[in-house]
């Protein structure tokens, strides 16, 4: 690795906690480096990849987090960089991503690459480069320092919810500005207290929440499938759908929860506790991807039976297997 090379981190937003804190430990890791950090949606991220083009790849790093890309034309677009000296890595925990390379897809010409369902990807970020601290005798104490927030960060992502606040910094970082939100969590110390842009997001959040939740209970729509025992409950919203997935789930049995957020048009999938559809599978029919229990996906979804549309949807994704065969 040349001394001094430019680091440029793209990672999965806007406002993910995981993918923001990504950034952040890549911020603090490389502090002493020219250093740039940029979000992209799962839609955006292939021209967000392919509009990277430094004059002097050479005198790059590019990292990639928490998030994949879908065209063969970026993973050329990728090799041509690493052949003029870009140095390239990938930190990924979705099973869509390891699963596409698996397939053959997404082999772009690494320099390194951690794929791993384990943790989410900050806390895999953070595990790696901790690892290079000590192998190369290094001083991070502003990275060490990101123990609790990468623990959280993977709690939420995982949608484990047993670290206490979690929910609370997930929340408040999807109310801010992604750029605010980037530069609060940066300036959090160890015990994760609160700047003033934070606490003021944490209350803003409250009141949204009660929006948002007015809003999905009028639009809920709920398709049955009785020869697996499903229920499928779409509703759109405006932000916030894991918290209302959340607050719905003791009222179905065996349910998949599908949310249409009005904010960025992306779908959001959540499973109540009983259920075992892989929703990572089911967001691969649609072009996305996610965890096994946390997924989602971008399709137009007409109004003004969106909801209703989209319960349709899934359950036609559902009723030919889409959930069992590998995207």
């Amino acid at each position: 690795m040349k001394p001094g090379r430019r680091v440029t981190v793209v990672s999965h937003g806007p406002n993910c906690l995981d993918g923001l804190a990504c950034a952040v430990v890549a911020a603090r890791y490389f502090a002493r480096r020219p250093f740039h950090a940029a979000f992209a949606s799962n839609r955006a991220i292939d021209e967000v990849l392919r509009k990277f083009n430094p004059d002097r790849p050479s005198d790059e790093e590019l990292w990639i987090t928490d998030i994949s890309w879908r065209s063969d034309e970026t993973t050329d677009h990728l090799n041509e960089l690493v052949d003029q000296g870009l140095e390239l890595y990938w930190v990924d925990h979705h099973k869509s991503a390891l699963e596409a390379r698996e397939s053959g897809r997404l082999n772009a010409n690494f320099t390194d690459f951690v794929l791993d369902m384990s943790y989410s990807a900050s806390r895999l970020l953070f595990e790696y480069l901790s690892r290079r601290v000590v192998e190369r005798g290094e001083s991070r104490p502003g990275l060490m320092a990101l123990r609790n927030l990468v623990t959280t960060a993977d709690d939420v992502d995982r949608w484990i919810l047993k670290v206490e606040g979690s929910r609370e910094l997930a929340l408040a970082v999807r109310a801010m500005d992604q750029q605010e939100a980037y530069k609060a969590l940066l300036a959090l110390d160890s015990s994760l207290t609160y700047g003033l842009e934070l606490r003021r997001a944490r209350d803003r959040v409250e009141r949204e929440l009660q929006a948002t939740l007015l809003l999905a209970n009028a639009t809920c729509r709920v398709r049955t499938i009785p020869a697996r025992g499903l229920t499928v409950i779409a509703a759109e919203c405006d932000g916030y759908a894991g918290e209302i997935a959340d607050r719905w789930r003791e009222r179905f049995n065996n349910g998949i929860f599908a949310l249409y957020d009005r904010r960025g048009g992306g779908i959001s999938l959540r499973r109540t506790p009983d259920c075992r559809v892989d929703l990572s599978r089911l967001a691969g029919a649609f072009s996305g991807g996610g965890h096994e229990a946390a997924a989602g996906f971008e399709v137009e979804v007409p109004g003004p039976t969106r909801a209703a549309t989209l319960a349709n949807m899934i359950v036609e994704a559902l009723e030919r297997g889409a959930d069992t065969e590998a995207a």
